[in-house]
């Protein structure tokens, strides 16, 4: 007996079982349906409109174009299907678009089957090489050598 509660005849508690089937990817459905959706906005509000979203902060202050600049034209490309408008508006979204897609299928899948969701990892020198090689893009888009790398 301890403080009058038998711990010799006391049950465990049921452990939760994992949420299988469609009520299990009702998160991951979630996320895939806000991806579509900012997808939808950025088709039907065309970025190219200046000022339609405001500027980016960083090209505001500096004048320099981040990595990020021209990813919502590159999508808004992309929703109207004109892939080299969108590499040419920003190389990175093509690829970061396609890994969220292949990420939250993923994702949905191992929920329906009750698993937890997969985290992509990479070793700490991919690491590394990605960030160098992002700023040497994000250097490169802001020299005379690497106009072709500018958002349009």
């Amino acid at each position: 007996m301890f403080d009058g509660v038998d711990i010799a005849h006391t049950a465990p508690e049921p452990a939760s079982e994992p949420r299988t089937g469609w009520r299990g990817a009702g998160l991951p459905l979630l996320v895939a349906g806000v991806g579509v959706g900012i997808g939808v906005l950025l088709h039907l509000r065309d970025p190219h409109v200046e000022g339609s979203y405001g500027t980016c902060p960083v090209y505001a202050l500096t004048g320099w174009y981040c990595p990020g600049c021209g990813g919502m034209r590159a999508v808004h490309n992309l929703t109207d299907g004109q892939i080299v408008d969108a590499l040419h508006s920003n190389l990175l979204a093509i690829p970061l678009v396609l890994a969220f897609a292949v990420w939250v299928t993923d994702w949905t899948i191992r929920a329906r089957r009750g698993q937890t969701m997969r985290l992509p990892s990479i070793s700490r020198t991919t690491m590394w090489i990605f960030f160098g090689l992002l700023a040497v893009y994000t250097v490169l888009r802001n020299t005379p050598w690497g106009t072709f790398l500018t958002p349009v």
